[in-house]
C-alpha cells in the first residue's frame, strides 16, 4: 500500500488557498465507506488517491443523524477492508460508533483526506480528465469517484407549507432526539426504516403517535434475538449473492428500492403495535385546516410532523450525459462508459442490495478500483 499522510488542517498558503489547481490521479468526493474503501484498494494497487469531504471530520455524516440511530448489520458485516469493527461481532453499533470508526480507519489507513471542502462541479477537460472546482480550491484529476450516494437532499412535499405554522415540522435528517417533539400527537410520514424507528421512539417517549404509509415488508425475525443469528446470515447472502445486477430478481428489486422504501427491519410492525403506534397504510396527501390530511379521509390533529419521507437523488455536480432521463448516472456498476475516467460509488442498489450496506461498499469499491487501476496503467503505457 502507497504511504500518504491524512490530512487534519490545510497549512497557511498550501491548500487552503484558491492558487493553481492540485493535480491528482484519482479525486474521491465524499469520505463515508465508499469514499474510504475506494481509497484503500486504490493504495493496494498502488495508485494515488485524495479524498475531499463537505465534513468537517471524517464520519460527521454519521454522528449528526439521530441519536437513537443503530446499523441493521451485526458489527461482524460492518468493517471495512483492513481493519474489522472493533466491537462484539453480534452488536449493532450506534451511527455514532461507526462515524468514529470510519476517522480512526482513514487514519490507520493513511487515507489522505481533506476535510471542509465543497466540491461544487465536475467539469470533462478536453485532455480527457477532469477540473474538480471547490468553494475553496480545485483540483485536476484524471479520475474522478463521486462517493456521496447523491442522496443528500431531504424530500418534504410542497403542501408541508401549508400546514398550520403551529405544527412543528422536522425531517428525519434534521430530528436528533424526542426532546424536539412538541407536548401532544405526533404524526410520522413515511412506514420505511427511519419512519418506524421514529414511530416507537416517539411512543416511547409518551405521545400519541401516527405513522402513515405502506410498509414494504419486514424481516420474519426480531433483529437482535438468538433466532436471528441464523437468520442474518441468509439475508447476507441473499443481499450480495441473489439481489444483484447479475440476476433477474435482482435487477427488478434495484427498480422498486430506487423508487423509494425498504422493508422493515429493527423495528418491525409488531413493535410499533406494542408501543401503541396507531399505522395506516394511507400516505399523507393534503393538508385541510392548517392539519394534515391521509388518503383515506382521515384528518389529523397533532403538534408535530416528522417527515420520514427520504431524499432525492442530486448529480447536478457532474456533466450532463453521465445522467440518464431517469435522474440517475448511466453507470454500469459505478463505472460510468460515456465519461471515461468519471465513476461512482455509495449508489442505492449499484450493483446489489449489498451497496447499500455498511459491510457492503469494500465489495463494490474493489471492483471501481481495479478499473482504475487498469485504466492509469493504459493510461502510462501510451
Amino acid at each position: 500500500m502507497t504511504s500518504i499522510d491524512t490530512y487534519h488542517e490545510p497549512p497557511a498558503g498550501g491548500l487552503g488557498g484558491r492558487g493553481a489547481p492540485r493535480e491528482v490521479d484519482t479525486l474521491i468526493v465524499g469520505a463515508g465507506q465508499a469514499g474510504l474503501s475506494t481509497a484503500y484498494w486504490l493504495g493496494r494497487l498502488g495508485c494515488q488517491a485524495l479524498v475531499v469531504d463537505s465534513h468537517a471530520r471524517v464520519g460527521d455524516q454519521w454522528r449528526q443523524r439521530y441519536a437513537s440511530l443503530r446499523l441493521n448489520t451485526p458489527a461482524r458485516y460492518d468493517g471495512q477492508p483492513g481493519m474489522p469493527f472493533p466491537a462484539p461481532r453480534n452488536s449493532f453499533p450506534t451511527g455514532r460508533e461507526l462515524g468514529d470508526y470510519l476517522e480512526n480507519y482513514a487514519d490507520a489507513m493513511r487515507i489522505e483526506v481533506r476535510g471542509s471542502t465543497v466540491v461544487t462541479c465536475i467539469e470533462r477537460r478536453e485532455e480527457g480528465d477532469y477540473l474538480v472546482t471547490c468553494r475553496d480550491a480545485d483540483f485536476i484529476a484524471h479520475q474522478v469517484v463521486v462517493a456521496t450516494g447523491g442522496e443528500q437532499h431531504p424530500k418534504i412535499p410542497e403542501f408541508a407549507a401549508q400546514l398550520d405554522p403551529g405544527i412543528r415540522q422536522l425531517h428525519s435528517h434534521d430530528y436528533r432526539g424526542p426532546e424536539q417533539l412538541l407536548p401532544g400527537p405526533v404524526l410520522v410520514v413515511g412506514a420505511s426504516q427511519s419512519g418506524a424507528d421514529l414511530a416507537l421512539e416517539a411512543a416511547t417517549a409518551g405521545h400519541q403517535t401516527w405513522l402513515s404509509g405502506p410498509v414494504k415488508g419486514e424481516i420474519p425475525v426480531p433483529l437482535e434475538s438468538r433466532r436471528s443469528r441464523m437468520v442474518v446470515p441468509v439475508l447476507w447472502f441473499i443481499a450480495n449473492h441473489v439481489l444483484t445486477l447479475s440476476t433477474p430478481i435482482g435487477r427488478r428489486a434495484q427498480g422498486q428500492i430506487r423508487k423509494g422504501g425498504t422493508p422493515l427491519v429493527r423495528v418491525r410492525r409488531e413493535d410499533l403495535q406494542r408501543a401503541g403506534v396507531t399505522h395506516v397504510e394511507a400516505h399523507t396527501v393534503g393538508v385541510e385546516d392548517g392539519r394534515p390530511a391521509l388518503a383515506d379521509g382521515t384528518v389529523l390533529d397533532v403538534s408535530t410532523v416528522l417527515w420520514c419521507t427520504g431524499f432525492r437523488q442530486d448529480f447536478g455536480l457532474v456533466p450532463s450525459e453521465a445522467i440518464g432521463e431517469d435522474g440517475w448516472p448511466l453507470d454500469d456498476g459505478g463505472i460510468v462508459p460515456n465519461s471515461p475516467g468519471l465513476y461512482f460509488g455509495g449508489l442505492l442498489f449499484q450493483r446489489g442490495f449489498y451497496s447499500m450496506l455498511v459491510g457492503g461498499a469494500a465489495r463494490d469499491s474493489k471492483h471501481t478500483a481495479r478499473h482504475i487501476a487498469a485504466r492509469s496503467t493504459a493510461r502510462a503505457r501510451t
